[in-house]
């Protein structure tokens, strides 16, 4: 392997608290594809921010090669002091540099060139840097959400530009097929400290899981010894004290040990009120045409949408998605053309920018609507503390204002509003924006199970893939059309080709829900749902074992606290010694096979 151009070691960052970061390491080799993934708020952003040079960390190493350049795409880049996109571009080529791809860069991220960066909104200005970051063709690349605000053709075009570059990829993105498509290895940060797969995103996830449900196993493992440890303490300690005093101080550790240690991060609880069932056709749009004082956005389209459909909208940015999803949900009406919608409808929507959230509402507020301390789901009245507690908002954030909250907390609360109302017709206009990879799988399977109808707007691949039943496509100046399947499905049907990212994903998922075999970890000792007529019997008489493995030790013990022994036999007292070895790790191994098993029986008793 080419040794390191960047490295990061020992890392350790705070902000007041617990440590964001404790002990991160990163190793970014020439030619590195690399992604960098875990939740919201876990400590990513800082991360790369530390490994570009723009921020300090309280402890550890940074190491960069001198001979190499490096650039790095932040989440909110400050392009002020520019007279123009054009210029923000070229003054980050560098000496001899050429002007031409600073141009091309910018037209296929749908820029001029000639806008003011006072004057951008926070997706072109996101572009704009984007543009930056390629446009010197730099030895390491550091990407920090770089598909954010990009519509599925600019998506494909980034992806094939970073796959023709020689730089060295860090990439951090909540998109999983431009994860899959792009990293050779995965690197996880998780309670602070990172932990690497040399294989690319589209193995992680089952890694992921066999390695939480491996350290739960432990963790539970220690437990026990605890709490075994913990009740020979009350019994007998005080009649044994003095030779004892080597087992209480191992227990001791063994405490601190676990108090070290956290537990699995808990998980976002998603479910979706549904109200009565609508009728069979939901929406039935005619020959509907909409424009705003100048050409037509949409002409001559019709759909029938029946109850139960997941419908996904895509197109490029200026489209008209936003447009098409209102005309279909009835919230605005066609300038010609006839939509009708279907009886008993009860809609809950989620807004793409986000403006149902008031800045100065709390957030409390936001999900009572004003009105006191509950909010009902699926018709049952819940403190709003504990339905905050589902998406991950901790209670003393009930009067945070909503403007202070991350991106990712703003999406979070966004879903609580819009999940929270009964409804039969969710109208989500890009959902995905700033969720983590945890919380897409939840909101995936969430709106898999709910019983009402779906229309969506999203530039997430692997996302309208495994949710939408068929497809609305933008085919160009005015005309749209409904493909039958996912993303996928209607790029196979356009084109004629294959769809491997689609098998890819499905493979997948299957993958994540075969159970562990043997030898992965995690896995039980027996690999059955109950106890075999061996594993009984073991677990009925290893109690009597390392009982007997405790007095062997203690007569060992007895044997070689005789001072005199060495100068008067010493093949004794080196018999003596290794008996001793043997009989502790006897009893170590005795003693987590009990816990194995014990941890087995409670398994196939609540199953």
């Amino acid at each position: 392997m080419a040794p390191p151009l960047l490295i990061l070691r020992d890392i350790e960052l705070g902000f007041g608290g617990a440590p964001l970061l404790h002990g991160a390491e990163l190793f970014v080799s020439e030619g590195e594809r690399l992604c960098l993934v875990g939740r919201n708020g876990c400590g990513k952003s800082s991360l790369l921010k530390i490994a570009a040079g723009v921020l300090e960390a309280d402890r550890g190493e940074r190491f960069l090669e001198p001979s190499k350049t490096l650039r790095y795409l932040p989440q909110e880049p400050d392009l002020t002091g520019f007279l123009s996109t054009l210029a923000a571009v070229e003054d980050g080529l560098g000496p001899g540099g050429d002007a031409h791809r600073a141009r091309t860069l910018l037209r296929h991220l749908g820029l001029t060139g000639d806008e003011n960066p006072a004057h951008l909104s926070g997706g072109e200005a996101r572009r704009a840097a984007l543009a930056r970051a390629l446009a010197p063709a730099p030895d390491i690349l550091l990407l920090d959400e770089p598909t954010n605000h990009l519509d599925v053709t600019a998506i494909e075009w980034l992806e094939r530009e970073l796959q023709e570059m020689r730089a060295a990829l860090v990439l951090v993105s909540h998109d999983r097929r431009f994860l899959e498509n792009l990293s050779r290895a995965t690197l996880w940060l998780s309670d602070g400290a990172t932990h690497r797969l040399e294989r690319g995103f589209a193995e992680f996830e089952p890694w992921r899981d066999d390695f939480i449900e491996h350290r739960e196993s432990e963790r539970h493992k220690l437990k026990r010894k605890i709490a075994a440890e913990t009740a020979w303490l009350h019994k007998g300690v005080t009649a044994r004290r003095k030779r004892n005093q080597g087992r209480l101080r191992a227990l001791i550790a063994l405490r601190k040990k676990h108090s070290e240690q956290r537990a699995a991060p808990a998980s976002v609880n998603l479910e979706a009120s549904e109200s009565e069932q609508s009728g069979k056709l939901v929406v039935e749009a005619e020959h509907i045409a909409k424009s705003y004082a100048g050409p037509p956005v949409i002409e001559d389209f019709s759909a029938r949408i029946p109850r139960g459909a997941r419908v996904g909208i895509v197109g490029p940015n200026g489209a008209g998605k936003t447009t098409l999803l209102n005309l279909l949900s009835g919230t605005l009406a066609p300038d010609s053309g006839t939509i009708r919608l279907g009886h008993n409808l009860s809609m809950a929507s989620l807004d793409q920018k986000r403006e149902q959230l008031g800045a100065d509402a709390t957030l409390q507020d936001a999900l009572t609507g004003g009105g006191g301390e509950m909010v009902s789901v699926n018709g049952k009245a819940r403190h709003v503390v504990g339905y905050m507690k589902d998406f991950l908002f901790l209670p003393e954030q009930a009067r945070t204002p909503v403007g202070v909250l991350s991106g990712g907390e703003r999406g979070r609360l966004m879903l609580a509003r819009a999940l929270a109302r009964p409804s039969n017709l969710l109208v989500l206009d890009e959902p995905t924006n700033d969720l983590d990879l945890e919380t897409l799988d939840l909101l995936q399977e969430t709106l898999a199970e709910y019983g009402g109808t779906v229309l969506l707007v999203s530039h997430d691949r692997d996302f309208l893939d495994r949710v939408a039943t068929s497809v609305i496509a933008w085919e160009g100046g005015t005309k749209w059309l409904e493909y039958a399947g996912g993303y996928s499905d209607m790029m196979r049907q356009r084109r004629g080709s294959p769809a491997p990212a689609r098998d890819a994903g499905e493979a997948r998922k299957s993958k994540r829900k075969a159970p562990s075999t043997g030898g992965a970890p995690g896995a039980t000792v027996s690999g059955r749902a109950k106890l075999s007529y061996k594993d009984k019997y073991a677990l009925e008489n290893l109690p009597k074992r390392i009982e007997a493995l405790h007095g062997e030790i203690a007569a060992h013990n007895r044997t070689l606290a005789d001072s005199g022994l060495f100068g008067r036999d010493p093949q004794a007292f080196e018999a003596a010694a290794t008996a001793l070895s043997e009989a502790e790790a006897a009893l170590k191994a005795a003693e987590d096979q009990w816990l194995t098993l014990e941890m087995a029986r409670e398994e196939s008793e609540r199953a």
